[in-house]
């Protein structure tokens, strides 16, 4: 093989090894594509990756994207250093012997184990106690771990991949971390930025998302352009997570309707639900065969009335798009509809709007009262 054949080879390899970063992360922006790039370079080598980002920036996709791409065919197998208490930590990590501590009465296979062959991802690694620190160090140096409660040297053939929002540097110089360990584990830094450093990804990304909630047509939300544009300004302090949480309010607020730039600033991003008028609406537009007619005409009425009003079963479509219903109130504002009206129908004459709600004259009287239905205002 030539040289030619050779660097044509390996620049179809490395088109494959981009293709696949391009499926699991979404973004052209100048900042994410060095970002792949960088990624691309980590994932063929073994040696440890360091994954730096704030929060929701998704360094676990970033982690995965590394094992996908490298040569290491075994699981990837991950722990969230911060979710789990030091005192369980090391047995998570390392996995103990039968017998070792109470409770433990059988072998396990510790994280470091499991992912043999493969990728151990350590994420939050800022938030590791000191006295672990100091056993991970012994584990990357020697390529060997020992269980808790164990003697005997385990060797262990897995890329270590760490990833952590806290700034390293100066937890170090704060004492807070073994500065050994962070020399050992930064050899491949990579820099998440963050989703208000790649403004310009975000129609994309907001449109993976969407589609990712394989929503049907009829309620998926519309985000007009110049809701994208109030998007694209917003400083996200959250990241891509909070991106996604607002495409998912989107969806339960705004089903199947049109999103301005007023409904992202006003119902998305401040968290303030639509108006009892707008919320009525929808309900209205979801239990109604009816909410397409404009003209009563159209109504064929050899059919019997039944055919065309909404049924009650049909109320359990709510739950797909609100959380809750203040269903007291809801009941109210249905009879407060049919009372007014059956009056205009009947012009305000209340035994015969009674015998259309099928109710005593007096039982609709009352109801009246109730909801300050003055008879003298539907005269016009």
């Amino acid at each position: 093989m030539n040289i030619i054949d050779k660097t044509e080879g390996q620049s179809n390899k490395n088109a494959s090894i981009l293709n696949k970063i391009n499926q699991m992360i979404d973004g052209d922006s100048p900042e994410t594509k060095s970002m792949k790039n960088l990624i691309a370079m980590v994932s063929q080598t073994d040696s440890t990756a360091l994954i730096l980002g704030e929060t929701g920036t998704g360094k676990d996709v970033v982690a995965q994207a590394i094992h996908k791409c490298s040569s290491k065919k075994g699981p990837f197998v991950t722990i969230n250093c911060a979710a789990i208490p030091s005192e369980l930590l090391e047995s998570e990590l390392f996995g103990h012997e039968k017998g070792s501590f109470t409770g433990a009465d059988k072998l396990r296979k510790g994280r470091f184990e499991q992912s043999s062959g493969g990728s151990l991802f350590l994420d939050e690694i800022g938030d590791m106690p000191l006295p672990l620190q100091a056993k991970l160090l012994r584990a990357i140096e020697n390529r060997s771990i020992q269980r808790v409660g164990g003697s005997e040297d385990i060797k262990i053939d897995l890329r270590l991949i760490c990833a952590t929002h806290r700034d390293l540097e100066k937890k170090v110089e704060s004492g807070e971390f073994r500065a050994d360990l962070f020399f050992r584990i930064n050899v491949l830094p990579i820099n998440v930025p963050s989703l208000a450093e790649r403004r310009t990804d975000i129609p994309s990304l907001q449109e993976k998302l969407l589609t990712s909630l394989n929503l049907e047509d009829a309620v998926r939300p519309i985000f007009t352009p110049d809701a994208i544009t109030a998007l694209t300004k917003h400083n996200w302090p959250g990241n891509v997570r909070e991106l996604k949480n607002v495409i998912e309010r989107a969806c339960i607020i705004f089903p199947g309707k049109e999103i301005t730039s007023s409904n992202v600033y006003e119902n998305l991003l401040r968290l303030k639900v639509p108006s009892v008028a707008e919320e009525q609406d929808a309900l209205w537009e979801m239990t109604s065969d009816l909410s397409g007619i404009t003209n009563i005409d159209e109504i064929d009425h050899a059919n019997s009335a039944e055919d065309y009003l909404p049924h009650p079963k049909n109320y359990k479509n709510w739950f797909s798009f609100y959380d809750e219903i203040d269903l007291r109130r809801h009941l109210q504002d249905v009879e407060i509809v049919l009372i007014e009206e059956a009056l205009e129908k009947t012009n305000n004459k209340v035994a015969l709007a009674a015998d259309k709600l099928k109710l005593r004259r007096t039982t609709l009287i009352e109801k009246m009262k109730k909801y300050s239905i003055n008879v003298n205002q539907n005269l016009s």
